[in-house]
């Protein structure tokens, strides 16, 4: 169930807001069953759309869209108060807590030159006050692979564990390489698999080190993609059996016009 974009004349702060969802939660009967496992498809589709307007730099809309978002997080919060676990003043309490302590240069007298610096003290300080055995824990099983791939770099980074050059990365994504075309000669799934695997995870590293982050790359690769192939759509008036009844290179010609239009634009 999407929030609306509509503006309103009333101006509401976030009491207002809390008070709206406690309401929901007692008299909408839909507000009402859910649970913190029927939202997730909702936090997730928030957030995605979040990160659509800052891709697509909408701020007219981001607004709007982090209003959404915020929503999730009072709905939760709102359900957790229900059952006596938390309320949104727990969750305010705790990461408000939390940005003081991990931001000891400014709140506190260390000295942290960078944000490098910043960066590594935050991880290591998750080791000591959460009580973690591992500087990789906490990265979401959940996450998309290539997010996950370079969280766990930047952590192990973190502790000197990391290329001290783009070189000699991109010479590991070279061997890699050869490994899969030696796993796909052999026609071996499982270690074509996982030598792609290596190549991906490598790859990342590439990104990483060059103040990429992989993850944007691609999804940006993708809306452009999709682009392109719409453009090549058109050209048929959106059908598919005419597409494929056309040859490659005639296709690949709409490809490079739609290129070509991008640059027009």
């Amino acid at each position: 169930m999407e929030a609306g974009h509509e503006r309103s004349e009333k101006s509401y702060e976030m009491p207002d807001l809390l008070s709206i969802m406690k309401r929901l939660r007692d008299e909408c009967p839909w507000d009402a069953k859910q649970t913190h496992q029927s939202l997730r498809p909702y936090l997730l589709e928030e957030a995605y759309e979040v990160l659509e307007s800052i891709d697509t730099e909408n701020w007219d809309n981001l607004a709007a869209e982090l209003g959404d978002l915020l929503l999730q997080i009072i709905f939760h919060s709102e359900i957790a108060a229900r059952y006596g676990r938390f309320d949104f003043g727990t969750v305010v309490n705790q990461i408000a807590g939390k940005l003081v302590q991990r931001h000891p240069h400014v709140f506190g007298d260390k000295q942290l030159n960078n944000a490098r610096e910043v960066q590594d003290n935050w991880e290591h300080a998750k080791i000591t006050k959460e009580k973690r055995t591992s500087i990789l824990s906490g990265i979401p099983q959940t996450a998309p692979a290539l997010m996950q791939a370079q969280c766990m770099q930047e952590k192990a980074s973190s502790v000197g564990f990391d290329w001290n050059a783009l070189e000699p990365v991109i010479e590991k994504i070279e061997e890699e390489w050869q490994e899969f075309k030696e796993a796909l000669g052999e026609n071996d799934p499982t270690a074509m698999q996982e030598e792609l695997g290596d190549l991906l995870f490598s790859v990342v590293n590439l990104a990483r080190l060059s103040g990429v982050v992989a993850e944007d790359a691609l999804r940006m690769t993708n809306v452009k993609f999709k682009k392109r192939f719409q453009y090549i759509e058109k050209q048929y008036n959106h059908n598919p059996q005419a597409m494929k009844e056309d040859s490659l290179e005639q296709l690949d010609q709409h490809w490079t016009a739609a290129k070509r239009s991008e640059r027009d634009e």
